[in-house]
């Protein structure tokens, strides 16, 4: 464990001190966000905090490759490799698209690119967990297709959530951190190395992610822009792809005891099916949301619009701030009641929790319109938003003053004489000037 909080702690400190050089090199290069109709900030703000991305991944790799316990991660195994090919490819599509804004079609061949250059070095899917039916030996074009069929989805899905400050780099952290602990469990507690590169993979974009937050929270002084979201995107990947495809699911069956004990322990082996999925389940709901919704307006699935879940929340009543923390909440009750549920299955109290922490999720949702009755005596200690009575006779108190000057106003001049701005009053000026210079000539 010591290994990985080292090559964390490297992780989070390269991307940490880069991005401030890198805003300043983004605002001379140019490559800023401009206001759109669809975004939520107020001014300019620069992009490329991809490039402090990418050299923390390089770093956390090159840390771990120099460390006892890591280092057979390398010596026995090309997924490192892969990861840090596909990755190149991928963060250079996105620093052009930074830049340029080069098409859509352009971006998902580079991303179709990466994922074929891991696939070649060997970061692919062998075989699948199905419960019921057990191991599923998947071929070699079977399993290369769905290999890039979930770098795609899992690139898009990020890329399209990036949308409030600090909501893309949050959630994918907050869903890495169970990950990593599933997948150091099945390393250490069931001796198996092959979850090695997925410990790894996750705990340097754990890193990444960390390292740029305080740069991005609201407000956000730079963006991660599509160099920074495709490639925690395909970082994310990678570890789902290497824990589901290369793990052995059959292997973890022989640690069981008796034949109760064998039941519960078959019940993680069909995890690594399942949790790479509660990785990306908020971002995927949303990709797929997005693409039906453009769909059925006749527009391409890669139009830009503000459909988005987190456009949603604003649009119910939700600040900016309160929306990214709504997000964080669902995408821990999904990847942490996940990893709960894989460590005892048996436990009904789990499954009891996730529900009553569902609830209190829907509640958050509908926030700001849930205005209660608060008691006189209580409405100093809630927020002013609640406090109906203070509230009614300030309105009250406005009506009443708004009335006077009404009044007041019918007393005094004309409104266009007392409203007269400098502009208008210039103009009046001249009109004066000429019809005196008018009357002299004549």
């Amino acid at each position: 464990m010591r290994e990985y909080l080292l090559t964390l702690c490297i992780t989070i400190a390269v991307t940490y001190l880069l991005t401030g050089p890198v805003r300043k090199f983004a605002i001379v290069a140019g490559a800023m966000t401009e206001i759109r109709a669809r975004d939520v900030h107020r001014e300019p703000t620069p992009r490329l905090g991809g490039i402090a991305m990418f050299a923390g991944l390089c770093a956390g790799l090159l840390v771990a490759d120099n460390l006892d316990n890591l280092n057979p991660v390398f010596a026995d195994s090309h997924e490192p490799r892969a990861l840090l090919s596909g990755a190149a490819i991928i963060w250079i599509v996105g620093v052009l698209d930074d830049k340029f804004e080069i098409d859509a079609l352009v971006k998902l061949g580079g991303q179709l690119i990466a994922a074929g250059v891991m696939v070649i070095q060997g970061l692919t899917i062998l075989w699948l967990p199905v419960p019921g039916v057990g191991t599923v030996l998947l071929s070699s074009w079977q399993g290369n297709l769905l290999t890039v069929t979930i770098v795609l989805i899992t690139v898009n899905a990020v890329n399209f959530v990036d949308g409030l400050d600090g909501l893309a780099a949050g959630m994918v952290c907050i869903s890495a951190i169970p990950f990593f602990l599933y997948a150091y469990r099945i390393w250490y507690g069931y001796g198996l190395e092959a979850a090695a590169p997925a410990s790894l993979f996750s705990a340097i974009l754990i890193g990444m992610c960390l390292g740029f937050l305080p740069h991005n929270m609201p407000p956000a002084r730079i963006f991660m822009g599509d160099s920074g979201s495709m490639l925690i995107g395909l970082v994310l990947a990678a570890g789902a792809i290497s824990i589901t495809g290369q793990v052995d699911p059959s292997a973890l069956n022989l640690f069981a005891g008796s034949e109760r004990d064998a039941v519960h322990e078959t019940v993680p082996s069909y995890i690594p099916l399942v949790l790479p999925l509660t990785i990306i389940a908020v971002p995927a709901v949303d990709l797929v949301l997005a693409v039906v919704r453009r769909t059925w307006r006749g527009q391409s699935p890669f139009a830009a619009d503000r459909g988005h879940l987190h456009h949603r929340l604003l649009q119910l009543g939700h600040s900016k701030s309160r929306a990214v923390l709504i997000m964080y909440f669902w995408c821990a009750l999904i990847s942490f009641g996940t990893l709960a549920y894989s460590v005892n299955s048996a436990s009904m109290w789990i499954v009891l929790a996730v529900v009553a922490l569902s609830g209190v999720g829907l509640v958050l949702l509908l926030l700001p319109r849930f205005r209660p009755r608060v008691p006189h005596w209580a409405e100093s200690v809630v927020p002013p938003r609640y406090r109906r009575r203070r509230a009614a006779l300030r309105r009250a108190r406005a009506e009443a003053a708004a009335a006077r000057e009404a009044a007041e106003a019918g007393r005094r001049p004309s409104a266009p004489t007392r409203t007269l701005n400098g502009a208008t009053a210039l103009r009046a000026g001249d009109d004066l000037e000429e019809r005196r210079k008018a009357a002299s000539s004549r």
